[in-house]
């Protein structure tokens, strides 16, 4: 019988979509839903695709060879796909959707109708592509100053954070001409892995981005507010997984200080959490940070456990700077959730794999 990792790993390969009306070949099904208004659609994103083939190259290294070359044709029949979300005009940013032409709010009756929901290339699907990509050394120059053109005051100040934030030169999610300006503490946590990643040279915007990643934490908004604080992740649980990862991978001196806070934070939420994939998330990142932890059972799950786990979310009304129409958009009658089996299993395959370097000798 093989183990749970490898059996994670199988059934992933076995999502990849084949190639059909929905979903092209290579990338993984996923779906949008608002179950408060009775709302489901088949959702065809790069998103999905580009962070489970971007978990499971960062577990690879502690698969066996069989496993090793299953990681490496999924991640090539993902990226074959990027093209498609690439930057309308050629440049090497990307978007959620399809972008020639745009297809925004897929496989739907009426979202895509309207330019509104119509959303432009973002840094959170970009850092996911050249992470999973070999982008030469002009192309991530070139991307850290097209990130510099979008940041806070360079064009446009954010309205939407707290008071003391307004000013800081930290980077938007958005990479539009006229988008607004917006700070999610998860996004900017994985362009600043990219970044870290292949050690390019910082600068005011990412010692300001980092400066945004320590306050929410130092100051608890991530748990009081994880809206105000993540608007595309907007739960405490997966900050914890997105900022403990960026510090296990490259303990960023700006970074040091929440250390500690962020894994006494960890394990109280972990103690009382009784979802599933919550505690899958919250005890990787203890094991990421070198904290023991107890087994999450992972073998049993079923995908009984990923109902009702949204992994990332969209506010429908978070684009509106009109202080009532943000005030609404925390609700979640106007937040569309985003959910894909294949990345669950990825997760547990992430957690499988780190706890099986963790556990003691002969266990």
């Amino acid at each position: 019988m093989k183990p749970p990792l490898e059996k994670f790993i199988d059934r992933i390969e076995t999502l990849q979509s084949t190639g059909n009306a929905l979903f092209p070949k290579g990338l993984f099904p996923a779906q949008r839903s608002n179950s408060l208004i009775g709302y489901r659609r088949p959702d065809t994103t790069m998103f999905f695709s580009a962070i489970t083939a971007f978990t499971l190259q960062s577990i690879r290294k502690y698969c066996n060879a069989a496993s090793q070359a299953q990681i490496d044709a999924i991640h090539k029949r993902v990226t074959a796909n990027y093209p498609d979300f690439q930057n309308k005009d050629g440049l090497k940013t990307y978007n959620f959707w399809k972008t020639k032409p745009s297809r925004h709010f897929p496989n739907g009756r009426w979202f895509h109708r309207f330019e509104h929901f119509r959303i432009p290339d973002d840094i959170d699907d970009t850092a996911f592509a050249y992470l999973t990509t070999d982008p030469s050394k002009e192309e991530l120059f070139w991307l850290k100053e097209k990130l510099a053109l979008h940041a806070n005051g360079t064009r446009l100040w954010i309205r939407n954070t707290y008071p003391e934030y307004k000013l800081l030169p930290a980077y938007s999610t958005w990479f539009g001409k006229n988008m607004y300006v917006e700070f999610d503490v998860s996004v900017l946590s994985n362009m600043l892995y990219c970044i870290l990643h292949y050690n390019l040279p910082l600068n005011v915007h990412d010692e300001a981005s980092l400066e945004y990643i320590r306050s929410v934490i130092e100051t608890s908004r991530y748990i009081e507010a994880p809206f105000r604080c993540a608007h595309q992740y907007p739960r405490t649980p997966l900050i914890i997984y997105h900022v403990s990862r960026l510090i296990a991978a490259f303990d960023p001196p700006a970074l040091r200080p929440i250390r500690q806070q962020l894994i006494d934070d960890c394990k109280t939420i972990l103690k009382i959490t009784q979802n599933r994939m919550d505690q899958v998330l919250l005890a990787t990142s203890l094991i990421r940070l070198g904290q023991p932890t107890g087994r999450v059972p992972v073998e049993s799950f079923s995908e009984k456990d990923f109902k009702g786990f949204h992994f990332f979310i969209a506010g429908l009304l978070t684009a509106y700077e009109n202080p009532l129409l943000y005030r609404l958009s925390a609700s979640p009658l106007v937040h569309m959730h985003w959910t894909c089996e294949a990345h669950c299993w990825a997760l547990l395959a992430e957690y499988e794999a780190l706890w099986n370097q963790q556990r003691p000798n002969g266990t």
